[in-house]
């Protein structure tokens, strides 16, 4: 079967779901994916826990996650919310439960009130007979709060009762499923069970966002088109347990992203372990580019770069583009407040007269350097027109400079452009 260009063009319309508001944040009907990331400080050290949810939140995390797992913890929030407001972080904090969230919230009424979230795994609510209760418990204090949930099953805290469950009747089957579909099914009951209950004890689908994590590509993608199927809550996507370093990166955005072209995702974390010591806003960066990558949001300004070959020796193109990115990174805070619509300005980097001059002519500005063998002219090209040529040993710095002086001209209030453009 052939498949027309138009039909893998565009992503699928969004999945219609019900708006959620999550502080300052709308999350789901039709709002832009929003960006999640979580700590891994102990809360209960108020300092290091608002030191990284502030750096979180300045690399683009518009939500941050939690963990509050004791009292210890749970006393700790109402601190930490008001040092992050005083550094003037504004982002949304959601309060990760497991075991004894109902205790928690109830025995810490400032806890429950500082926080804009409670993310519920149902699977780890409680057993038996204390299962319901507990939930239920929670459930209560967010109506008290005004509070709205994230009910997250997760493929590694699965509700042993209902999975027993359905093996048992799928084993009765004249064909029985596999167990990983049965399992799939779990997560997906468990979830929009537990949603219902919440609904029928007052909780608005105003108030509700799912989720249902696993770490497998296959299965994560299986298990979010069931539940949007399903159901209109607004839903947040993750790979649960992705790995490290481009593992986890590869696995994530191969996952989240043909979701997100089916149209099925309103909010995202990329959940990488940091290397010892590593930075955790490097899964907030990924969720950034998976997003703008995908055409769904504009962050930062885009630099295209070649990749290197024979034709390219030299390594002048690979420090300039790096040395390029890293200023417009380093640049946006500032940018940002400055020079309205400068995230979508594109720049191109490339090494050698192949495709240089043609990407170049592609980007809002960019520079051909020369190759192994070629002249040692680098010509810039601005708005597709070649604009000059750079030659000598500071080609990078005044291509820097021509990359400010463009955005002022462009995005710069007394420039060619304004804020209403």
């Amino acid at each position: 079967m052939n498949v027309a260009a138009a039909d893998i063009a565009a992503p699928l319309p969004r999945h219609k779901t019900v708006p959620v508001k999550v502080g300052n944040i709308t999350v789901g009907g039709g709002a832009p994916i929003v960006v999640q990331s979580m700590t891994n400080t102990d809360t209960a050290d108020v300092e290091s826990t608002a030191q990284q949810v502030a750096a979180l939140a300045r690399a683009g995390s518009e939500i941050v996650r939690i963990t509050v797992d004791r009292d210890e913890a749970a006393a700790a929030v109402p601190h930490i919310k008001e040092r992050l407001l005083r550094m003037g972080v504004t982002a949304p904090i959601v309060g990760d439960f497991h075991y004894i969230g109902h205790k928690l919230l109830t025995d810490h009424p400032a806890c429950a009130e500082a926080l804009d979230k409670y993310r519920i795994n149902p699977g780890n609510v409680g057993f038996k007979e204390k299962k319901d209760r507990q939930f239920g418990a929670i459930i209560e204090m967010a109506l008290k709060h005004g509070k709205p949930v994230r009910i997250g099953a997760n493929w590694g805290s699965l509700d042993q009762a209902l999975l027993t469950h359905l093996m048992d009747e799928n084993a009765k089957l004249a064909k029985p499923a596999d167990m990983r579909a049965v399992t799939r099914e779990a997560m997906v009951q468990s979830t929009l069970m537990s949603a219902a209950r919440a609904e029928e004890m007052g909780m608005p689908r105003s108030r509700i966002i799912l989720s249902a994590k696993v770490s497998a590509v296959q299965d994560l993608i299986a298990v979010y088109i069931e539940l949007a199927r399903r159901s209109d809550y607004a839903i947040h996507l993750g790979l649960t347990e992705a790995g490290m370093g481009s593992k986890g990166i590869v696995a994530s955005s191969a996952a989240m992203g043909i979701l997100l072209q089916q149209g099925i995702g309103d909010t995202v974390r990329v959940s990488l372990t940091p290397e010892p010591g590593g930075d955790r806003t490097l899964e907030v960066k990924v969720a950034q580019e998976l997003l703008q990558t995908m055409g769904f949001r504009v962050f930062v300004p885009l630099v295209a770069a070649c990749p290197g070959c024979g034709r390219t020796t030299s390594t002048t193109f690979q420090e300039l583009a790096r040395e390029i990115q890293d200023f417009i990174h380093a640049s946006m805070p500032e940018w940002k407040t400055r020079y309205p619509g400068v995230e979508s300005l594109n720049v191109a980097v490339m090494g050698c007269i192949v495709n240089g001059p043609g990407e170049s002519k592609h980007a809002d500005i960019g520079i051909s350097l020369p190759g192994t063998g070629e002249q040692p002219a680098a010509p810039v090209f601005i708005d597709g027109k070649k604009a000059m040529t750079l030659r000598g040993p500071t080609v990078a710095a005044d291509f820097k400079n021509i990359v400010v002086d463009y955005i002022e001209r462009r995005y710069g209030m007394g420039g060619g452009r304004t804020a209403a453009e």
